[in-house]
């Protein structure tokens, strides 16, 4: 990480300390998130069900792309720590990373072990190879320090014929619990259609958001049919919709569904929709892990106010 870089993230954290006051327990009461971080069950958090099993997970997840590549700076790797802390705090659990994420696997790990927080988290990863798709695998489980995951994905479809049949064996075998493929940015969503055809998934993993809603055509009803869920990536376009939202009034429909700001609008449209199990949010800031586990809290957009929010962001 740049000099640079590493300057706007410190900024972006401790925006996220003021907003939170996660210092605040120092000689005195401690933050909520430290108060709460031992509990295994949040009230009030929507859990959806993953189709294949049944077994509910928290409607909203977190992700760890371009957020938790922050090398071996010590004091960002502590900083992503407390962004975990928060989003477990707040009810999360499913984070979601990958080979092709830098250093983000050893910080995660890193996270899990500073807060005892294995028992905590459904680990969701990926095989990003077209060389030894095991030895990655067993790469990956070190650098989490965990001993399975929950779930493992064919990251964009590489190598799909070699690294899905291992998968498979893993889980036939009891050594992961689901299996998955992904895609983002909207691309290759007939080839990941092709493949929920033709094997029994679990997950898919694509792009949507209330602008990118080509899945909505075909891919949603087709997981809803075949009993796989669907995560979620780029619910905010990789922040540019939070960007351009920035200043801009929430619609008065928003009290109507709990929401407070535009982050909360967007994830209450994701998991309003039947077809999705849940969406991965980063974030460089404890504050907005716990903002965007709100979302899973309260009422839904129904089918009109989705068309509403999906227009209105459309046209801002």
């Amino acid at each position: 990480m740049s000099e640079l870089d590493r300057r706007r993230f410190l900024q972006n954290f401790l925006g996220g300390v003021a907003a939170t006051g996660m210092f605040a327990g120092i000689g005195g009461v401690k933050p909520v998130w430290a108060q709460t971080l031992d509990n295994r069950d949040v009230p009030d958090v929507l859990k959806k069900p993953i189709p294949s099993t049944g077994e509910m997970i928290p409607a909203v997840g977190m992700g760890s792309w371009i957020t938790f590549n922050v090398g071996n700076d010590q004091e960002l790797r502590d900083q992503c720590a407390s962004v975990m802390s928060a989003f477990f705090a707040a009810g999360g659990k499913m984070i979601d990373s990958s080979p092709m994420y830098g250093s983000a696997q050893d910080v995660i790990g890193y996270g899990l072990d500073k807060l005892g927080a294995r028992g905590r988290v459904f680990a969701a990863d990926k095989v990003w190879t077209s060389d030894d798709g095991a030895a990655q695998i067993a790469q990956t489980t070190a650098r989490w320090d965990i001993d399975r995951f929950d779930l493992l994905q064919v990251h964009n479809l590489l190598d799909i014929n070699d690294n899905l049949p291992i998968l498979f064996e893993m889980k036939d075998a009891g050594k992961l619990r689901y299996v998955g493929v992904t895609t983002s940015h909207g691309r290759r969503t007939d080839d990941v259609i092709a493949v929920m055809k033709k094997e029994p998934l679990d997950f898919v993993q694509v792009t949507y958001n209330p602008v990118d809603r080509k899945v909505e055509q075909y891919l949603l009803p087709l997981a809803q049919e075949r009993g796989i869920g669907v995560i979620v990536n780029r619910p905010f376009r990789g922040g540019s919709l939070i960007d351009r939202l920035q200043g801009e009034a929430l619609p008065g429909f928003a009290d109507e569904i709990g929401a407070k700001s535009w982050a909360q609008v967007i994830l209450k449209f994701l998991i309003s929709h039947p077809g999705v199990t849940c969406p991965i949010p980063a974030t460089t800031q404890p504050s907005h892990a716990a903002e965007n586990m709100v979302a899973a809290k309260g009422p839904l957009p129904d089918d009109e106010m989705r068309e509403r929010i999906a227009a209105m962001i459309g046209l801002l």
